[in-house]
């Protein structure tokens, strides 16, 4: 195998791409190299396709080491494990813009890796791994119809910026990642801070400009390289016996889609299918060898499936009208249920048609935080969505496991899209938990979560600015160019149809979205339609959550923790938690609340009651109180000397209450006045420059101050320093 390499300045960086020298045995490997980042990609494939294999196994899997950061891993056994939720993600982010680009009919199995060898901290790694994988796979013999590649737009000050650093993503307002060809754009996943359609469009105008430019390193190695692709056999229907099943079985399969709901019409198509496959058997399999006949029936669903497909395009384009007699426009009904779960602190149900999300809010206090290690250090996660799809809301029977890909996709993308209204953890100091569980699906599910998880937040008092909605929209493309764009997609226009566009937002702008296709790649155009029609479908869906709910309910709910921040001096965290942690512990016990105390002076009381918050707050504040001359006390004896008694003002402030100033007469011994833990109203006169206090009974106070006698400190003249 012969060394290649190719080089382009990007950024002003140089973005180099070799192949040659690594991972000779695969059958297609890149070494992919930008500034410190170096990531190794390779493919496999079988052969041939197994015997009866009906779909295309592609299976993507990207790997991150630890030790591409200088670290060791965790844990005990030392070693990488299992994939992080952040390395399934990125997986299927690859995955998406690659997959529709294999030769139709090509079913042999193929895995793709992407491993993390050297990683830089300011790097995003997720589009320069779409461009490693689509390089190893233009090397290769393999058949694939590209190159892709992936560019992340962030936006500053108003300026977009083609992959920019972390830092520059955080500053921004917009993390936009796009992925295509140099003909058009094939995926999109991101979020961003309530941007509008227009501002959108043009991030993804930018965005494909640079994905042009980017992939001139990729399309410089593949010329050089020049690979000579196998010759695969592709299955290929029987054209006659397509054409006659078509014939026969297009009217009845039209009439079994229009049935409106979902299980009466699965019923009636796998009718049709059963009744084309007795019609096959029976009147066109003569004279057919028996292997040659088990082929054709195996086809018969891949027929079908056409068909459908067929009766699909030809209501959307002749009628307007969908499978379920909706307009292209059109929104399935929705409704809405707030507060259904009593014992928790925020829930609500989102139906929309035969889709149904209940949403779950649970608020956390500090120590409830999602520990997080990634390649650029470790960080704590305050607000998480969690996304799950159990088997019965498709009517189904399947084994119950743990998130699998989709779960864990879905999930993310509509934790983006409520994250941007979630309040900061200095204004609302919970760890908030939003759990969607599915209770039916027939499409659109994550936007479905989306809005329930809003409208559950709002009803557990989580102080959130504006209701969050979601859409997801659909795309029908017809033979010459032109397009039908479906609002509110149900399960069989997103499994038959060319577009999954999922748009969530609130009424000021865009939060998130997410574009997976079926064809080659759409236009900005018809993002632009898209991403318009869009916006009349969220508004019309926010006008239904609002009437439920219109804003985050004033206190949070009485089932959830009470959590209270005050800040203290960095210097003097010491104060509180006291020697062997004697004060925080003694806090605790006395009022019941958990505390936990940061590095940097804040201090978090979470507690079941307000009266326990406020004892825990009132508690620690004594603490750091300042002792002000002239101000009264209600104080209490703590020891008694001969020479007078100390009097405790609040819980670590204590100050001496003279023997001449216990009484207007004269006193012989301290005791016969006041005894240990005696209330006392006390005032203070003085404060001496070592801190040492000087007070006096307070009914005694302003006839001492007019007389002119006392002076600051000078009660403690006598043995003072005894405490």
């Amino acid at each position: 195998m012969t060394y290649h390499k190719s080089e382009v300045d990007w950024n002003g960086t140089t973005l180099s791409i070799e192949t040659g020298n690594w991972a000779k045995q695969a059958h297609g490997a890149v070494v992919y190299r930008y500034g410190n980042l170096v990531l190794l990609a390779t493919v496999c494939a079988e052969k041939e396709a197994r015997e009866g294999q009906e779909f295309f196994p592609l299976t993507v899997d990207y790997r991150e080491k630890i030790y591409s950061v200088g670290r060791v891993p965790g844990g005990y056994f030392k070693r990488e494990a299992r994939p992080l939720e952040h390395e399934t993600l990125t997986s299927r982010l690859i995955d998406r813009p690659i997959r529709p680009l294999f030769p139709e009919g090509y079913f042999c199995e193929v895995q793709l890796l992407v491993t993390v060898l050297s990683a830089d901290p300011e790097v995003s790694i997720e589009g320069h791994a779409i461009a490693a994988a689509s390089a190893a796979l233009g090397v290769s013999d393999i058949p694939f119809h590209g190159p892709v590649t992936g560019v992340l737009v962030g936006r500053k000050d108003g300026k977009l910026i083609a992959d920019p650093s972390k830092s520059e993503v955080q500053a921004g307002d917009l993390e936009l990642l796009v992925a295509g060809s140099k003909d058009a754009v094939m995926m999109i996943e991101g979020g961003a801070q309530e941007i509008s359609s227009e501002e959108m469009i043009e991030a993804l105008d930018f965005a494909h400009q640079k994905i042009k430019e980017k992939l001139a390193a990729q399309e410089k190695l593949i010329a050089e390289v020049n690979p000579d692709k196998r010759e695969v056999a592709l299955r290929k229907p029987d054209l006659s016996i397509r054409e006659k099943v078509k014939e026969k079985f297009f009217a009845p399969l039209e009439q079994a889609n229009s049935n409106k709901v979902k299980s009466d019409r699965s019923a009636a198509v796998d009718a049709v299918y059963k009744d084309a496959v007795e019609f096959v058997q029976s009147e066109l399999l003569e004279g057919k060898e028996e292997k040659e006949a088990e082929a054709i029936v195996k086809d018969i669903k891949g027929y079908m499936h056409e068909l459908e497909y067929l009766v699909v395009r030809k209501s959307c384009f002749e009628q307007g009208i969908r499978a379920d007699g909706r307009k292209l426009e059109e929104i399935r009904d929705i409704s809405i249920e707030l507060d259904v779960l009593p014992g928790v602190h925020g829930s609500a149900v989102f139906t929309r048609g035969q889709t149904q999300s209940l949403g779950v809010v649970t608020l956390g206090t500090g120590d409830d935080y999602q520990k997080i290690e990634t390649l650029s250090g470790e960080r704590h996660k305050h607000f998480m969505l969690h996304y799950n799809f159990p088997p019965y809301s498709t009517g189904e029977v399947k084994r119950m496991m743990g998130p699998g890909r989709r779960e864990v996709g879905h999930g993310n993308l509509a934790e983006r899209a409520l994250k941007r209204v979630v309040p900061d953890k200095a204004d609302f100091p919970y760890v908030i938990r939003v759990v969607s569980e599915i209770l039916e699906s027939n499409g659109s599910s994550s936007m479905a979560s989306v809005c329930s998880g809003s409208l559950a937040m709002m009803a557990a008092g989580v102080p959130v600015p504006r209701s969050v909605s979601g859409i997801a929209m659909g795309l029908i493309m017809g033979d010459n160019n032109d397009y039908c764009i479906l609002s509110d997609i149900a399960g069989i226009e997103d499994h038959f149809g060319d577009m999954d566009f999922k748009v969530a937002g609130t009424r000021k702008g865009i939060t998130a979205f997410q574009l997976d296709i079926k064809v080659k790649g759409l236009s900005v155009e018809i993002l632009r339609a898209a991403l318009s029609q869009a916006e009349k479908g969220r508004m019309h869906i926010l006008d239904k959550m609002e009437a439920a709910i219109a804003e985050a309910r004033s206190d949070v709910s009485p089932n959830a923790p009470r959590i209270t921040t005050i800040q203290i001096d960095q210097d003097r965290i010491g104060e509180l938690i006291g020697p062997g942690g004697k004060v925080i512990r003694s806090i605790i016990e006395k009022s019941g609340a958990d505390l936990n105390v940061e590095d940097d002076g804040t201090v978090t009381i979470a507690a079941t009651s307000s009266e326990a918050a406020a004892l825990a707050q009132k508690l620690i504040e004594d603490i750091f109180r300042e002792v002000e001359v002239g101000e009264t006390y209600d104080g209490t004896v703590k020891r008694i000397v001969d020479f007078g008694a100390f009097i405790e003002l609040f819980p670590g402030k204590e100050g001496l209450l003279h023997i001449s100033k216990l009484a207007k007469e004269r006193v012989n011994s301290v005791k016969d006045v006041v005894d240990l833990g005696d209330s006392i109203k006390v005032r203070v006169l003085g404060v001496d420059q070592f801190g040492r206090v000087d007070l006096i009974r307070e009914d005694l106070a302003d006839e001492f101050a007019a007389s002119g006698a006392g002076s600051s400190g000078g009660g403690h003249r006598s043995g003072g320093g005894d405490r």
